[in-house]
C-alpha cells in the first residue's frame, strides 16, 4: 500500500468501527426499550399463550395442596406474598427451592462439622438443621419483602401517569374499560399487566368495581383501593369521571412527594432496623452451621434453655418497638 494512502485507510478503518458499534448499540437499546414498554402480559400473550393461560399464570389464585406439612393458611399466605413481590415462579417451586438451598446449607455444614472431632454427631446435625432452616427462611423473608417494596414503589409511581391517560380518554369519549385497556396498554409492569388483568376479568363476567377490587388486593397500593373506591362510587353517584381521575392524581402526586421526603427524612433509622432485626438471626444461624458445638456443648447447662427463651422474648419485644418507631403514619 502505498504511504499516501494509508492515512485514508486508517480514517475509513475508524469510520468503519464507529458505524459498527453505533449501529449495535442502537439495536441492543431499542431491543431493551421494546422490552421496557411492553409489559409482561402483553409479553406472554406475544408468544401464543391464550388470555386464559396468561391469567392463570399471573394471579395463581388456585393454591393446590403439595405437602401434608403446609397447611392451607400458610398456602394462601405465602401465594400471596409472592404477588406481592411480583414474582411470577410457582409455589410449589418456590417451596421446592428453598427446602434445596436449606439442604444444601446443611449438607455443607454436616461436612464441615465431620471434621471436627468429638461431640454428639445428632445434635450436631439437629443444630444445624435448625441454622440452614433460620437462615434460608431470614433470606426468603427480607428478599420478598424488598420485592414488594420496589414493586409497590414503582406501581405508585406509575399510577398518576396511568390515570392521567384514562382521564384523557374518557375526555375524548372513551367508555371506562375502554381507557382502562388503553392504560394497561400504554403502561409498563406493573400496572400494565395488573391494569390488563382486570380488563381480563371484565371479559369473564366479573363487574368492573370488583375487577378493580381484586387488583388493589393483587398489588396492595392504597393508590389501587382509592381508585376501586372512585369508580365505584361514581358508577352509583354518577359525575364527571375524568375530572375525579385527575383530582386523584394530583392527590396521589402530592402523598408520594410526601411519602419520599418522610423516608429520605428516615432513611438513617430504617436502615438501623433492617441491620439490628437482620443481624442477631444471621449471627446465630452462621454459627450454628459452622460451630454447632458451642450450643450443643451447653445444652446440658441448666441455664441454658432459660436463657434461650429469654433472649427470644427480648429480641422479639425489640423488633416490635424499633417497628414501631421507625413504621410513620401519615
Amino acid at each position: 500500500m502505498s504511504a499516501s494512502l494509508l492515512p485514508l485507510a486508517l480514517v475509513l478503518a475508524f469510520a468503519s468501527v464507529v458505524m459498527l458499534v453505533q449501529t449495535s448499540a442502537e439495536i441492543l437499546f431499542a431491543r431493551r426499550d421494546r422490552k421496557a414498554r411492553v409489559n409482561r402480559r402483553l409479553a406472554m400473550h406475544a408468544t401464543g399463550l391464550s388470555r386464559e393461560q396468561v391469567y392463570a399464570r399471573l394471579t395463581r389464585n388456585s393454591v393446590r395442596r403439595f405437602g401434608p406439612s403446609l397447611s392451607r393458611a400458610a398456602q394462601l399466605r405465602l401465594t400471596r406474598d409472592l404477588q406481592l413481590a411480583g414474582v411470577s415462579m410457582p409455589l410449589s417451586r418456590f417451596v421446592a427451592l428453598l427446602v434445596g438451598v436449606a439442604a444444601g446449607l446443611w449438607f455443607l455444614a454436616l461436612a464441615l462439622s465431620a471434621r471436627d472431632p468429638g461431640g454428639g454427631f445428632l445434635a450436631d446435625a439437629l443444630m444445624t438443621l435448625f441454622g440452614s432452616a433460620m437462615l434460608t427462611v431470614v433470606g426468603a423473608w427480607f428478599w420478598l419483602g424488598r420485592m414488594h417494596r420496589a414493586r409497590l414503589k414503582k406501581l405508585e409511581q406509575q399510577m398518576p401517569i396511568a390515570l392521567d391517560v384514562m382521564s384523557r380518554a374518557l375526555r375524548a369519549g372513551h367508555p371506562v374499560i375502554s381507557a382502562i385497556q388503553l392504560a394497561s396498554e400504554e403502561m409498563g409492569d406493573p400496572l400494565g399487566s395488573e391494569f390488563g388483568l382486570a380488563i381480563d376479568e371484565t371479559t369473564y363476567g366479573v363487574e368492573l368495581q370488583e375487577a378493580l377490587t381484586n387488583f388493589a388486593e393483587r398489588s396492595g397500593s392504597a393508590d389501587a383501593y382509592y381508585l376501586a373506591v372512585s369508580i365505584a362510587v361514581q358508577t352509583e353517584t354518577g359525575g364527571n369521571l375524568a375530572e375525579i381521575l385527575e383530582n386523584l392524581s394530583s392527590v396521589i402526586r402530592g402523598r408520594t412527594s410526601l411519602t419520599q421526603k418522610v423516608k429520605a427524612l428516615s432513611s438513617e433509622g430504617r436502615a438501623s432496623a433492617a441491620r439490628l432485626t437482620a443481624l442477631p438471626a444471621l449471627v446465630v444461624g452462621f454459627q450454628m452451621l459452622t460451630h454447632p458445638r458451642v450450643y450443643t456443648d451447653k445444652f446440658s447447662d441448666p441455664i441454658f434453655w432459660p436463657t434461650v427463651w429469654l433472649t427470644l422474648a427480648l429480641y422479639f419485644g425489640g423488633w416490635l418497638v424499633v417497628r414501631r418507631i421507625v413504621n410513620f403514619k401519615y
